[in-house]
C-alpha cells in the first residue's frame, strides 16, 4: 500500500515535539530503503530531520542487513561512546503509519566522496580526516553490543561467502582466483571481536568543511568481528575516488589512521593486518561488481548503473595486484 509520507509525518509532528511538517522531500533510495528530509515546525523554531524507511518486507534472520530497529540501537550505542552520529529522534511504531522507519536529526555536511577528496572547500580539513577516522573507529569498536541482535563474521567466513557467490557466477578472473588462494593461505590469527560499523568508508561519512567528520551514516551492515575489517575497508581503492596515492579514503595515509585509532584507545592493530582486510575488501567489492553486471545481463535489473558498476571490477583487480606484489 502506498504511503503518503508528508501526511504521515504531519500527523506524527506532535509526538516529535512540533506542530507541523514542511518540505518533505525524498533524497535517495532504491527498492529496499528510502531517505526523506523534512522540516519539523513548532514553537522552538524549525528543526531539520531525516526519515529513513524500508517500504517493503524484510527478514533480519536471512539478510546481511540489520533491521531499522537494530540500526537505531546501534546509533544510540555509538552516541554513548562519543562517536559522531545523527542523533536518533524516534524509532517509528506501527501506529505512526510509516512502516519500518526511524527519524534522526539532519546533520550538515557533504557525503559525496568525489567532492570530499577534490573540492577546494575541504582543503583545510582533508589532512586530518584519516586521524579522525581512526579515532572514530576506536570509539565505535569500544561500544557495547549488549542487547543488539548482530551477526558475526571473520575473514575465513567472508572468503567462504564471497567465493561461493563468485563460483556460482561462472566468471573466470585470474586475479580474483589468485586473491582467493593467497588470502586463504594467510588468514590472520583471531582477535577479540568488537562491534563493527561494517561499511565505514568515504561516501558513508558526512564531512564538514570546517571541522571534518560530522557524522557516520548507514549502519545497516554492522556486525561483530575483527576491528581491522573496518580499518581495511576504509582503505579499499574504490573509495578513494581517483586519489589512489592517499590510501585512506583518498584523503590520508595509513600512519595517521592507525595513530588516531591508538590515541582513542583502540587495541593495537598492525598495518599488515589492515592491508590484509583491505585486500579482502577489494576482493569482496570485485565480486559485488560482477554481480551487478550479472543482474543486468540476465535482465533482472534494467538500470544502466548496474553494468557501469560492473566495469569497476578491474579497479579492484589493480588494487589486488598492488597489494599482492607488496606482500600485503
Amino acid at each position: 500500500m502506498e504511503v503518503d509520507i508528508a501526511q504521515a509525518l504531519a500527523q506524527l509532528a506532535p509526538t516529535l515535539g512540533g506542530t507541523g511538517v514542511e518540505a518533505a522531500q525524498r533524497l535517495s533510495g532504491g527498492a529496499s530503503m528510502e531517505t526523506w528530509a523534512f522540516t519539523l515546525t513548532g514553537p522552538d523554531g524549525p528543526r531539520e530531520m531525516i526519515l529513513r524507511r524500508r517500504p517493503g518486507p524484510f527478514d533480519e534472520e536471512t539478510s546481511r542487513s540489520t533491521s531499522l530497529a537494530t540500526e537505531a540501537a546501534l546509533i544510540q550505542a555509538a552516541a554513548r561512546v562519543g562517536a559522531p552520529v545523527a542523533p536518533l529522534i524516534r524509532l517509528c511504531q506501527p501506529q505512526d503509519g510509516l512502516g519500518e522507519a526511524h527519524i534522526t536529526v539532519r546533520i550538515g555536511g557533504e557525503a559525496l566522496g568525489r567532492k570530499i577528496v577534490a573540492d577546494p572547500r575541504f582543503e583545510g580539513v582533508r589532512p586530518k580526516l584519516a586521524r579522525q577516522c581512526g579515532q572514530i573507529l576506536a570509539e565505535i569498536h569500544s561500544a557495547s553490543p549488549e542487547g543488539i541482535p548482530l551477526k558475526r563474521s571473520d575473514a575465513a567466513e567472508e572468503l567462504d561467502r564471497y567465493e561461493q557467490v563468485y563460483r556460482q557466477s561462472g566468471a573466470q578472473r585470474p586475479i580474483l582466483e589468485l586473491a582467493f588462494q593467497h588470502l586463504r593461505k594467510h588468514v590472520p590469527p583471531p582477535v577479540p571481536e568488537v562491534l563493527l560499523h561494517g561499511d565505514f568508508r568515504n561516501g558513508n561519512l558526512l564531512i564538514s568543511p570546517e571541522t571534518g567528520v560530522a557524522a557516520v551514516l548507514d549502519w545497516e551492515l554492522s556486525h561483530l568481528g575483527d576491528p581491522a575489517e573496518d580499518l581495511g575497508w576504509l582503505c579499499v581503492n574504490s573509495w578513494r575516488f581517483g586519489m589512489s596515492g592517499k590510501p585512506v579514503g583518498g584523503f590520508g595515509d595509513y600512519a595517521d589512521l592507525l595513530a588516531g585509532y591508538a590515541e582513542a584507545g583502540g587495541a593495537p592493530v598492525s598495518l599488515s593486518r589492515v592491508r590484509y582486510w583491505q585486500a579482502l575488501g577489494s576482493l569482496k567489492w570485485g565480486v559485488m561488481c560482477l554481480m551487478m553486471y550479472s543482474s543486468y545481463a540476465a535482465g533482472a535489473e534494467s538500470s544502466v548503473e548496474r553494468p557501469m558498476i560492473g566495469r569497476r571490477v578491474s579497479e579492484t583487480e589493480i588494487d589486488l595486484i598492488n597489494l599482492l606484489e607488496a606482500g600485503l
